[in-house]
């Protein structure tokens, strides 16, 4: 975390809310090592030692907050391992699961920089 980034505000937002426009690449053993840890019995991954680990508690996910029309769209580019756990919990307890996230406030014209015009899509209702 930056001398930026601690100072922004850190959320619970449900997993259905938030998309991700660009598909992940996984590292399923990391994904297995999270949800290990979510359900409180961390265990050991390749970029994650033991004694790094709270039990029960990923860390925060970056996510990008636009506001539009008074509607909140939520968009987030990393954490695809995180998000895989949650997923993979939210289904085997069968009900919405909330992540907590290190919120980024911007607007359409930034989410651009990184999608092109396909940021639109985003902002459809589907």
């Amino acid at each position: 975390m930056s001398m930026y980034t601690s100072r922004l505000k850190t959320e619970y937002v449900p997993l259905s809310e938030i998309k991700r426009p660009i598909p992940p690449v996984l590292d399923y053993q990391k994904i297995d090592a999270m949800v290990s840890t979510l359900k409180g019995v961390p265990m050991e991954s390749a970029t994650c030692k033991v004694e790094d680990i709270t039990s029960g508690e990923l860390p925060p996910i970056d996510v990008f907050r636009i506001r539009e029309s008074g509607k909140d769209y939520f968009v987030a580019f990393g954490g695809c391992h995180r998000f895989q756990a949650y997923d993979r919990i939210s289904g085997e307890e069968n009900k919405e699961v909330l992540i907590r996230a290190r919120i980024f406030p911007a607007t359409r014209k930034t989410l651009r920089l990184y999608l092109g015009a396909s940021v639109d899509n985003l902002f459809e209702e589907q």
